[in-house]
C-alpha cells in the first residue's frame, strides 16, 4: 500500500539561477507559453481474459463489493455486448438486446466493461444494434461507497489501445477559421448519405446510420509500442522499459523537427489506494516505483518557415489489467501528452541537442484525514548536460520548447475518458541558441528545465481536444435535437506541486547578458 508516513517527502526544489539575460529571457517566455498483492506475467489478468475482454475491457462482476451510484446502468454481456468503438472514443455501438441497455437514457452513466463506461450524451437504435455517444465520469459519479486498494502491482504484459484517426487529433483546418471537426461532423453523418449539407444536419428519420460512429478503433496489440499521425506530427510510443516515450517528428517544408523525450524507468510496480463514501473521496494514495529519470534529445530546422505551437495527447494508450477488485475491473493506464513549440528568430537556422538527468526513486501523492501532497524521492543529478550539447547554426537566435507529459491511472475508462487515481509529470525543456553571427565574440547558449507533477482523483483532458471534441457536440445538438452540454476539461478533485526547476546560460560573458567579474 501507497505510505502515509515520514519516509516520503513532499519535494519542491529550485535550482540556482543564474542573472537574466536576454538568452534567458528567451527561454522564460518560450515556457510561459508553452504553459494488490505482486503479479508476475504468469497470472495476469490480460492472460484469463477472452479476446471481446482485450479488446473493450473486462465486465464488472455479478456481485459488487461496492454501491454504485443510483444512474449507473450496468449493460451486462462484457465486450461480448459490444460491436466496436469509434476511433475519436466517444461512440460505442452495442447490442440493443443486452441485459441492462434498454435502460440506457442520455444523462445516464453505461457501464459495459472498465473502457466502456461514461455519461451518455445520445443514443439512436440501428437495426439490432445501439450507438451510444458517451461524454466523461468521474470516480465518484460511478462509485457511492466503496475501496479499491491494491500493493506492488508489477506492471507487465502490456496491451496497447491505438484511437487509429480520431478526429480531435487531426490537423484544425485553415478555411473559414473553424474546426476540422466541422467537416468530420458531416463525413460521420454524411457517408450513409443522410446528410443534406455541410452543416451535418440529417435527412428526416434521424438515425444515425452504421457508418455514423465513423472508422472503429483498431485492435488492441502487446508490446507497448505504437505509431500515430498528429496534429501533423509521426510519433512513435513506447512502454514501459526503459521508459515511458516518444519519438516524433515534424516536416511541413519549412520547419523540420525531430526528437525523442522519454520518462526513463526499470521495472515500475504500483501500489494504490481509494475510499469513497457518500459520492466523496476519503483518502487516496498512489505510488509507482521502479526509479525514475528523464531524457531527451531533438534536431529542429527552419528555412523559410512559419514557427509553430502545438499541443496534443497522444492517440495510444498503454494499458496492463490488474482485475476485479470488490467487484469492480480496473486497469493501470499510461497515457502520454505532447507539445512543442518553435521561436526561431530567423528564417534560417537549425539547433540540436540532448541530456539526460536522473530524477526520482519513486513518484506519487497522498491524500488522507484532509492532508494531500507529493510523495517525491528525488534523486536528482546530470547524467548528460543538455546545455553542453547545444549546436547548430542559427542565423537569428533559435529557441525551442519540449514538454512531455505522462499520467499514470489506476481507474476505470479509455483513451480522453480514463477515471480514477492518478499522477502525471509534465517535463518541459527549454532551449536556446545564440546567433552565429555574434560566435567570434560569443555564442550564447541557454536551457531550461521544468518538472511539475497534477494528481489527484477524476479525470483530466488537454484543452485543444476538449476545445475540437465540445465543438463536434455542438454541432451534433441541432442534429439530434438534444439538449448536450459541453465536456469540462476535468472533473473530481486534484492538485499541482513543481519538483525540479533549473535555469542555466553560458558562457558567463556580459555579452550573455551576466555582470562583469
Amino acid at each position: 500500500m501507497a505510505r502515509t508516513g515520514g519516509s516520503r517527502r513532499n519535494v519542491s526544489r529550485t535550482g540556482t539561477r543564474t542573472s537574466r539575460t536576454a538568452v534567458a529571457a528567451a527561454l522564460a517566455v518560450l515556457l510561459a507559453l508553452a504553459g494488490c498483492g505482486s503479479r508476475g506475467r504468469g497470472d495476469s489478468p490480460a492472460g484469463r481474459w477472452s479476446e471481446a475482454d482485450l479488446r473493450y475491457g473486462a465486465a464488472p462482476a455479478d456481485d459488487l463489493g461496492v454501491t454504485l451510484q443510483p444512474d449507473v446502468v450496468i449493460v451486462r454481456g462484457g465486450g461480448n455486448a459490444i460491436r466496436s468503438v469509434s476511433a475519436d472514443g466517444l461512440t460505442w455501438r452495442i447490442d440493443a438486446h443486452a441485459p441492462g441497455a434498454g435502460d440506457l437514457a442520455p444523462g445516464k452513466v453505461m457501464f459495459v466493461t472498465e473502457r466502456a463506461v461514461g455519461r451518455v450524451l445520445d443514443l439512436a437504435p440501428d437495426g439490432d444494434d445501439l450507438l451510444v455517444t458517451i461524454g466523461p465520469v468521474d470516480l465518484v459519479e460511478v462509485i457511492r461507497d466503496g475501496t479499491l486498494a491494491g500493493s506492488d502491482v508489477t506492471l507487465e504484459d502490456p496491451i496497447v489501445y491505438a484511437a487509429g484517426d480520431p478526429f480531435w487529433a487531426e490537423e484544425p483546418s485553415a478555411s473559414s477559421g473553424t474546426s476540422q471537426s466541422v467537416g468530420l461532423v458531416s463525413g460521420r453523418y454524411g457517408s450513409a448519405g443522410r446528410a443534406s449539407s455541410a452543416s451535418g444536419a440529417v435527412s428526416a428519420g434521424g438515425a444515425v446510420s452504421a457508418q455514423a460512429a465513423g472508422a472503429p478503433q483498431p485492435e488492441p496489440q502487446r508490446g507497448g509500442t505504437a505509431t500515430s499521425r498528429v496534429r501533423g506530427y509521426s510519433v512513435y510510443t513506447t512502454c514501459c522499459v526503459p521508459g515511458v516515450g516518444a519519438r516524433f517528428s515534424y516536416d511541413d517544408g519549412g520547419v523540420r523537427l525531430v526528437g525523442t523525450v522519454t520518462l526513463t524507468t526499470s521495472r515500475p510496480t504500483a501500489s494504490f489506494h481509494v475510499a469513497i463514501g457518500g459520492g466523496t473521496v476519503t483518502r487516496a494514495e498512489l505510488e509507482i516505483g521502479g526509479g525514475f529519470g528523464i531524457k531527451v534529445d531533438f534536431e529542429a530546422a527552419i528555412s523559410d518557415g512559419v514557427n509553430h505551437a502545438k499541443e496534443f495527447q497522444i492517440p495510444a494508450d498503454v494499458s496492463f489489467p490488474i482485475g476485479q477488485l470488490a467487484g469492480i475491473p480496473i486497469s493501470f493506464t499510461v497515457s502520454q501528452t505532447l507539445t512543442v513549440q518553435t521561436a526561431f528568430g530567423a528564417k534560417l537556422g537549425s539547433i540540436k541537442g540532448s541530456g539526460e538527468f536522473t530524477l526520482a526513486g519513486a513518484l506519487g501523492f497522498g491524500y488522507v484525514n484532509g492532508q494531500v501532497g507529493p510523495r517525491v524521492t528525488q534523486n536528482f543529478s546530470r547524467v548528460s548536460s543538455l546545455i553542453n550539447s547545444l549546436t547548430g547554426v542559427p542565423v537569428g537566435v533559435m529557441g525551442l520548447v519540449i514538454r512531455h507529459g505522462v499520467r499514470f491511472t489506476v481507474g476505470i475508462g479509455a483513451l480522453l475518458f480514463k477515471a480514477g487515481v492518478y499522477f502525471g509529470l509534465s517535463t518541459s525543456y527549454g532551449a536556446t541558441l545564440g546567433s552565429a553571427l555574434g560566435a567570434p565574440l560569443a555564442q550564447c547558449r541557454g536551457v531550461a528545465l521544468g518538472v511539475h507533477a497534477r494528481y489527484g482523483v477524476g479525470y483530466t483532458i488537454l484543452e485543444p481536444v476538449v476545445t475540437v471534441i465540445n465543438k463536434f457536440l455542438s454541432l451534433l445538438r441541432p442534429i439530434r435535437a438534444l439538449n448536450i452540454k459541453p465536456i469540462n476539461p476535468s472533473g473530481g478533485i486534484s492538485w499541482t506541486a513543481p519538483i525540479y526547476t533549473a535555469e542555466e546560460v553560458i558562457p558567463d560573458v556580459q555579452l550573455c547578458g551576466h555582470a562583469p567579474k
